[in-house]
């Protein structure tokens, strides 16, 4: 699947008399609406969204109106929408903590975007490196909405005025067009309206899962194989671990492991027992290790760790009442602070209140 990701964190006031005034950061990041989410998703940011919203004012959203570079369906578009708010509950965001939106219910964004791309040039949007890629990806798709990817993440991240957005190094070159487009903008309206935002870094808490063709991170852009999803069956997630490539051992003690061998210890460090992982590493050390015994032990607790994530997506999606009351809340909840924003740059830039 292809990732959207940004964290982004600002500050509010908020009076509890007779308390002084506190700040409070606000935290934003949004996955675009392209799949289910796996393994790479919940250890990489959803387990740390959901220590996150006991923490600070939180605003999590689907990615839809990013989706619609991919031209989906009208039924994918909101289902697939959907499905990832589904998956968002099912990993712990809880809408009584955290604000859970889609992005198209925001259209507030939709207007900052256009206000951003008229002061968007089109050498500096061509030279973005993911633009390049998807041309060279998809020469019959080279639409506008590729082009002016930066300007819509940068107006998802300005609506909010963030200061901080932790990203992944396909995300860095955008983080750095939000901060130019930031800067211009303030620039062009003798303003200082919105903040320039800087990288956040998870440090310890970011923990990163490989997939299983035996190089490179989990996700769905590398095949279905690649990833253990958050509600695949039992049967898939054996048969993927199985298939997972291995070599044909280690031929002296202690022998550093090969990448694909490290893949397979790091998920097991995921979701296995400290007693199990030692006791492969010793095997392994010895030059004793079973890779089929291994896989076995790492399937069973692949799916014991995401027995409870499937459970509550097939109870979640069973409740389409309770879904469509969570979309309204939260699109009340982020049209409050995106409208105080919009009303900000729509009088620096003139037009009539």
């Amino acid at each position: 699947m292809q990732r959207y990701f940004f964290f982004v964190t600002l500050h509010t006031e908020r009076l509890t008399s007779p308390l002084p005034i506190m700040k409070r950061e606000i935290v934003c990041s949004g996955i675009r609406p392209t799949g289910n989410l796996h393994l790479g998703n919940y250890f990489g940011a959803l387990r740390n969204f959901v220590k996150m919203q006991d923490e600070h004012e939180c605003f999590f959203f689907v990615a839809d109106y990013h989706s619609l570079t991919t031209h989906p369906t009208p039924d994918n578009l909101y289902n697939n929408a959907r499905q990832i708010l589904v998956q968002y509950l099912a990993a712990g965001l809880d809408p009584e903590k955290s604000t859970i939106y889609l992005q198209s219910d925001l259209p507030e964004t939709v207007e900052l975007y256009l206000f951003l791309n008229m002061n968007a040039y089109l050498g500096e949007l061509e030279r973005v490196t993911s633009f390049k890629d998807k041309v060279r990806q998809q020469p019959g798709n080279v639409n506008a909405g590729l082009l002016t990817y930066p300007t819509l993440m940068a107006a998802d991240i300005l609506i909010h005025k963030a200061t901080r957005v932790p990203v992944g190094k396909d995300q860095e070159q955008h983080l750095e067009m939000t901060r130019t487009f930031a800067q211009r903008f303030n620039s062009m309206y003798h303003t200082e309206l919105f903040p320039l935002p800087q990288a956040y870094n998870y440090g310890h808490d970011l923990v990163k899962i490989p997939g299983l063709n035996g190089s490179g991170k989990m996700g769905k852009s590398e095949g279905e194989g690649n990833a253990i999803f958050l509600n695949d069956d039992p049967s898939v997630i054996r048969k993927k671990i199985m298939k997972a490539k291995t070599d044909s051992g280690p031929v002296e003690p202690g022998q550093a492991k090969p990448v694909e061998i490290e893949n397979l210890f790091a998920l097991m460090r995921a979701v296995s027992s400290a007693d199990a992982v030692r006791y492969f590493e010793e095997q392994y050390d010895s030059c004793q290790i079973r890779y089929g015994d291994m896989k076995k032990q790492l399937a069973e607790d692949m799916i014991r760790f995401t027995e409870p994530f499937r459970a509550r997506i097939a109870e979640l999606g069973a409740d389409e009442v309770s879904l469509r009351r969570i979309m309204d809340h939260g699109k009340e909840r982020a049209h409050e602070s995106a409208r105080h924003t919009l009303d900000e740059v729509r009088h620096v830039i003139g037009y009539r209140q």
